[in-house]
């Protein structure tokens, strides 16, 4: 089993918590950055984010493009 595989299974079908947790880490890091680098941490957040979404297949509210 690859490092890919071993994510997705961990990810699994808690995609909007995986996002929480995401927000919440930047939330935490902005704060401790006094707010000085927030645009940087909220597009890196958003990164993050659509790495996860990708890794998962997606997100489900979006419709699939055709290979």
């Amino acid at each position: 089993m690859g490092i890919f595989d071993k994510a997705k299974e961990m990810l699994g079908d808690n995609q909007e918590g995986v996002e929480q947790g995401i927000d919440k880490a930047a939330d935490f890091v902005d704060e401790k950055t006094g707010g000085q680098h927030s645009e940087q941490i909220d597009q890196g957040a958003d990164f993050v984010k659509d790495q996860a979404r990708n890794l998962l297949g997606g997100d489900k509210n979006e419709p699939q493009q055709p290979a």
